[in-house]
């Protein structure tokens, strides 16, 4: 819906972004793992610690078909409204895009007038993502300048090539394929940018065949999952470099470049090496005109006795780290890390980018420890710290604790009681756990978490 007036949520920097008012409501994916035949659901989280809902699911929008596998999603519209080139200054961030990453099914769904009742207003069927694109298992969801950018896993047969497509802010159509030329790329995953530099970063996992049932040991110890970056020009849409970290390194996911848009590199997290189970950072950069990959960050595994360990890790006597998400603060000054494996979750001051300097870590869950949260010391607790957003300001953290079905079912497979977390963050580096904020899904899995206004992997920005 266009406004008169540029959506008040929207901001030209980071740095003006960080002066925003503290979120009151959360959004969260979350899953129906049972297999009872019913559908995966959209909550409402109250954030707002006056609130005498705070902690709670104050709202839920159930989809209208079972089977989806929510689990990425993002806005409409957002920041990137704002740069020079954008054709739509006047849109709102209003409506969210909720796919489906196994049934390949696109929810829109309407925050407003109430976002505590959010509302389901059209729904794009995966044949008409096939048709229109070429793709299938949608998995990221971006608000660009241009329109809503998404990446997809692979083709409707379950093979690959996976890549992006774009969707337009207004009617929400599907407009087709992004890619012109893109050279030997196949796997996908993640996908962001430099707009400062007309270029796009994509990561890879697998194809949908490659994940769906879990992790393939066979593929995984012949290194036949995602370990290369893609640099694309953003203008020709055509991918010009190939970062490739060594096969060795499986799992190359999230990328979470630089916000400020004159600083050219970015994070990237390694879910395991195949050498130790060790989990990884790296930073991608530019210079010279080139880009350049290096690992930054190890993060090793714990030995463990193989009755402490699920049958997929008994074998090698270790519990990995397994890196499932990153997240930057807005000043580029904080790294967040997720280790589903151990429970860890860590924090790293990246001032400078190529010497990170550990400054915050605690554990919860984890396939060992099941470390328990303040509010409930007695419950041991499973699943570990996922999918991680934090505000605009930098003063709070959320997380979750569910994978992806068929990975949790490895790795806890015991089944994962979920639950979402607040982390409470110093401005100079430290972080703690809120001890009142503990959100109980039940029956359901919580996965990514959106605040509402924005946080910090929702927004991109063209001004400094």
């Amino acid at each position: 819906m266009p406004l008169w007036r540029p959506d008040p949520t929207f901001y030209p920097s980071p740095k003006m972004a960080m002066q925003a008012p503290p979120e009151k409501l959360a959004f969260v994916a979350m899953l129906n793992a049972n297999n009872n035949g019913r559908p995966d659901a959209l909550g409402v989280v109250d954030v707002e610690p006056e609130s005498s809902g705070y902690s709670h699911i104050v709202g839920q929008l159930d989809m209208p078909n079972p089977g989806d596998e929510l689990h990425h999603f993002g806005w409409n519209a957002c920041s990137a409204c704002l740069c020079p080139y954008a054709p739509h200054p006047h849109v709102e961030r209003r409506y969210l895009v909720v796919p489906g990453i196994r049934s390949s099914r696109i929810h829109i769904i309407d925050t407003k007038p109430d976002p505590r009742r959010p509302e389901i207003v059209k729904v794009i069927e995966p044949e008409t993502l096939a048709t229109r694109a070429g793709y299938a298992s949608p998995h990221t969801i971006h608000c660009g300048p241009e329109g809503i950018y998404a990446s997809a896993l692979g083709s409707p047969d379950g093979d690959g090539p996976g890549g992006i497509f774009v969707m337009d802010q207004d009617s929400f159509d599907v407009l087709g394929q992004w890619e012109l030329d893109r050279g030997s790329q196949y796997l996908a995953y993640d996908f962001w940018w430099h707009l400062g530099y007309d270029t796009v970063i994509t990561s890879e996992w697998g194809t949908p065949k490659m994940v769906q049932n879990g992790v393939n040991p066979d593929i995984l110890l012949k290194s036949g999952y995602g370990h290369k970056l893609h640099v694309w020009d953003s203008r020709k849409r055509r991918r010009v470099q190939e970062l490739d970290l060594g096969s060795e390194y499986q799992m190359a996911l999230e990328l979470r470049p630089a916000h400020d848009p004159t600083r050219a590199y970015g994070f990237l997290g390694v879910v395991v090496s195949l050498k130790d189970l060790s989990a990884s950072i790296w930073l991608w950069h530019r210079n010279n005109g080139k880009w350049g990959v290096q690992k930054i960050i190890d993060i090793p595994a714990e030995p463990a006795e193989p009755e402490q360990l699920p049958p997929l890790l008994q074998g090698f006597k270790a519990v990995p780290p397994l890196i499932t998400d990153i997240n930057l603060s807005l000043d580029d000054r904080f790294l967040y890390v997720s280790c589903f494996g151990t429970g860890e979750f860590l924090q790293y001051d990246v001032s400078d980018p190529f010497h990170p300097k550990k400054t915050g870590s605690f554990h919860l869950g984890g396939i060992v420890r099941r470390a328990t949260h303040p509010k409930h010391p007695k419950t041991a607790l499973n699943g570990g710290p996922q999918m991680v957003e934090v505000s605009r300001d930098g003063r709070r953290a959320y997380f979750t604790n569910s994978l992806y079905a068929p990975w949790d079912a490895q790795f806890y497979p015991e089944g994962i009681r979920s639950w979402m977390v607040k982390v409470n963050v110093n401005p100079q580096g430290g972080m703690q756990l809120d001890p009142q904020f503990f959100v109980d899904f039940g029956d359901l899995r919580g996965h990514q978490v959106r605040l509402e206004g924005g946080d910090a992997s929702s927004d991109s920005y063209c001004y400094a």
